[in-house]
């Protein structure tokens, strides 16, 4: 069980870390457009990131069974969630900066979250 633990906390990072890489991979691409585009794009991806980051503290907070395991999952999935809607509507209505590109980027992001259990090693 602790290894099955340390390897999700190992692969959790990973995916966060690549997230963030995406952030300024997304910013830096849109800094063609203008500065207020790459700071939407990447603020887009490390919304994503931040999330990920959350939920994955939640989940591996600790060892328990399998009831705490699936109430630990959902809880940091309602956080990330929470996290992401509540930093789109930051960057969209406070900061007033362009939507498709803060789009662009929270997709850039979680494209590497689903694609990340896909490339192994």
């Amino acid at each position: 069980m602790l290894n099955n633990l340390a390897s999700g906390r190992r692969i959790a990072l990973r995916i966060v870390l690549l997230q963030f890489a995406v952030a300024l991979l997304v910013g830096g691409t849109f800094l063609v457009l203008g500065r207020r585009e790459a700071a939407s794009a990447a603020a887009g991806a490390v919304v994503v990131a931040l999330g990920t980051a959350v939920m994955s503290a939640r989940m591996f907070s600790g060892i328990g069974g399998a009831g705490l395991a699936l109430g630990r999952l959902l809880a940091g999935m309602l956080l990330k969630w929470v996290v992401i809607v509540g930093g789109l509507v930051v960057i969209l209505f406070q900061f007033k900066l362009p939507p498709l590109a803060a789009i662009t980027g929270l997709v850039a992001a979680y494209a590497v979250y689903l694609l990340a259990f896909r490339f192994k090693g």
